[in-house]
């Protein structure tokens, strides 16, 4: 784990972005496509974590972007070059555009000063969509990563992130997959090798913490 000095000095809120991914309701929600996903993001605290990492990044002023996959009822723009794309499309609930699946679920809060970007295609919350752009402009140089999958979607994250130019900052405890000890190995023999692992307590420090000359 980073000292703290070190974790207190990449998390200055007006450098630091916290991205939230895939937390909608019908992928970590009771009536998800997932549920064992969903169990896991629950079960684990995970998403609580990331709830409580969110409520931190308001009362800081830390801007929060939440990531979310969605498709269009007809298809279009979808992407079928891979098995997971083609299992999606036959599962019970569909993440379809303006529906409640693709809302942030609870207890996530989503405050007016949020940013939602949604995509269409793809396994990744910043390759190929608004993310990056929208980071630049906030001047972020670090990004919390949180969320899920820890199968997918967060090390896509995490190394577009890095490959971007950005630190990543992963609350190993924040993030959910299946299964759980699968999530435990990515986080110690992948992740810790391209970013800054710490527990939610430990961010939730940095970011309540009172900055020098503040």
């Amino acid at each position: 784990m980073p000292s703290c000095e070190r974790l207190s000095e990449l998390l200055d809120p007006t450098v630091t972005v916290l991205l939230t991914v895939e937390c909608q309701r019908g992928v970590v929600g009771p009536d998800g496509a997932l549920p064992e996903l969903a169990g896991a993001a629950r079960s684990s605290g995970a998403l609580g974590n990331v709830a409580r990492l969110v409520a931190a990044a308001h009362d800081s002023d830390v801007q929060v972007i939440h990531a979310i996959a969605e498709r269009r009822p007809d298809g279009r723009g979808a992407g079928r070059n891979a098995r997971l794309f083609r299992a999606a499309e036959r599962l019970p609930v569909q993440q379809l555009s303006g529906t409640t699946a693709v809302r942030v679920a609870p207890p996530i809060e989503v405050a007016e000063q949020d940013i939602v970007v949604r995509r269409l295609h793809g396994l990744s919350p910043i390759q190929g969509t608004e993310v990056d752009a929208l980071l630049r402009n906030l001047g972020c140089r670090t990004l919390i990563v949180t969320g899920v999958s820890a199968n997918v979607a967060i090390p896509n994250a995490v190394f577009d992130a890095v490959n971007r130019g950005y630190t990543a900052v992963v609350p190993a405890d924040a993030i959910a997959g299946v299964p759980a000890d699968y999530t435990l190995a990515l986080v110690r023999h992948t992740l810790a090798l391209v970013a800054t692992v710490a527990t939610t307590d430990e961010v939730l420090g940095c970011l309540r913490r009172p900055r020098r000359g503040a």
